[in-house]
C-alpha cells in the first residue's frame, strides 16, 4: 500500500520553509509541542474553523504532516503547492476511498497525518466529527494527538475570511490518546466508540485551551463591557 502514498521530500522543505515564514507573517505561537511523538505514525485532529487552519498547523507541527485538504482546491493554482508539499485530496461528500488509503499508507511507513475531523470550516468548538480520523488511527493503531487552532477567523467574521497580518495565532497541541477499544467490540461499534472519544477529546482540549490562553472561538459571545 505504500506506492498510493505521497512522496515525503515535498512535504519535509515545504514544512521547513513555512516554520520560517509563519512567525514573519504573523504572530504565531505554538504550545507543547512536546505533545507530539517526534516518529512513528501519528493522528493530528484539529478543530477548524478558519481558511489558515491548515497551513497554521502543518508550518507549526514539530516534524512534516501530510493533511487531507478538499478536493476542489487542488483544481485551483493553489492545488499545485498543494501536491508540490505532499498534502492529500479528499472528497469530503463521500466516503473517500482512495484519499483514505494513501493518508493510511503514509501512517504505516511512520508519518503523520492531519485531520480536520469536523469536516468543514465552523465554529471550530468540535460539536460533531466525521469517522475518518478514528478509522485512520484503528487502521494504523496510532496516537491521535488533539490540536487547537485559535485566532484564525475573527468573532462574527465570513468563513472564508483570513487573520489580519501580524495578527496573534496560537496553535495548541494536547496530549496524545489512543482510541482503541477492546478487541471483542464488532467492528462498526469499535469505530462509533473510537470516534466518539476522539470527539469528546478534542473538544475538550480547544475548550481547555481557549480557557488558558484567553483567545475566544468564532462562535463565542464577545465580553461585554464594564
Amino acid at each position: 500500500m505504500s506506492d498510493v502514498a505521497p512522496g515525503s521530500r515535498g512535504t519535509a522543505a515545504g514544512h521547513q520553509l513555512g516554520q520560517v515564514l509563519a512567525p514573519i507573517l504573523y504572530d504565531a505561537r505554538r504550545r507543547h509541542i512536546e505533545h507530539v511523538p517526534s516518529s512513528g505514525p501519528v493522528v493530528l485532529v484539529s478543530n477548524h474553523s478558519g481558511f489558515l487552519d491548515g497551513p497554521l498547523v502543518y508550518c507549526l507541527a514539530p516534524r512534516p504532516v501530510h493533511f487531507l485538504v478538499k478536493r476542489s482546491y487542488f483544481s485551483t493554482a493553489l492545488g499545485v503547492l498543494l501536491r508540490g508539499v505532499g498534502q492529500i485530496p479528499i472528497d469530503q461528500n463521500s466516503a473517500d476511498r482512495t484519499a483514505l488509503a494513501a493518508a493510511r499508507a503514509v501512517l504505516e511507513r511512520g508519518g503523520a497525518v492531519g485531520v480536520f475531523p469536523e469536516g468543514t470550516r465552523g465554529a471550530g468548538d468540535v460539536r460533531a466529527v466525521q469517522q475518518g480520523a478514528a478509522w485512520l488511527a484503528l487502521q494504523a493503531d496510532a496516537p491521535v494527538v488533539p490540536v487547537a487552532c485559535l485566532g484564525t477567523r475573527g468573532m462574527g467574521a465570513a468563513r472564508s475570511s483570513w487573520p489580519r497580518l501580524r495578527g496573534h495565532l496560537e496553535v495548541v497541541f494536547g496530549e496524545p490518546f489512543s482510541v482503541t477499544s477492546g478487541a471483542d467490540v464488532p467492528g462498526r461499534e469499535r469505530l462509533r466508540l473510537a470516534t466518539e472519544t476522539l470527539r469528546d477529546r478534542l473538544a475538550a482540549h480547544v475548550a481547555d485551551a481557549v480557557e488558558r490562553t484567553g483567545m475566544p472561538l468564532p462562535g463565542d459571545e464577545p465580553p461585554r463591557l464594564p
